[in-house]
């Protein structure tokens, strides 16, 4: 019930915006999270961001690059990526949980690609 979409192919030093979009449930409570996965590389957190609040916590390898924000009444969560790095080049997912350890609901990935 999560889809992430908005991937597509950049130049290094150029933004993209990814979005999240919730069906069959509104997740208005939960924590929502981006993480990704580069090729040969293991799956890492992003950032997340809690939909109740508003908190946000970010790696640090994206901090002040990459702002994530919800639209609760679009139940969409955003995460826009300024400046971009070839290294930032990944498949991108979206994900939910009702604490920022677990994260039982998971969307299909969208690929960004940084070219230098």
């Amino acid at each position: 019930q999560l889809q992430a979409f908005g991937g597509g192919l950049v130049q290094a030093g150029g933004s993209l915006r990814l979005s999240c979009a919730a069906s069959g449930r509104t997740f208005s409570n939960y924590y929502m999270g981006w993480f990704r996965q580069a090729p040969g590389k293991e799956r890492e957190f992003v950032g997340r961001i809690s939909r109740s609040g508003g908190s946000t916590y970010y790696a640090d390898s994206v901090k002040g690059r990459f702002t994530i924000s919800s639209d609760n009444a679009k139940n969409t969560v955003y995460l826009q990526m300024n400046s971009l790095k070839p290294e930032d080049t990944a498949v991108y997912y979206c994900a939910a949980g009702q604490n920022y350890i677990l994260w039982p609901y998971w969307g299909q990935g969208t690929q960004v690609t940084v070219s230098s």
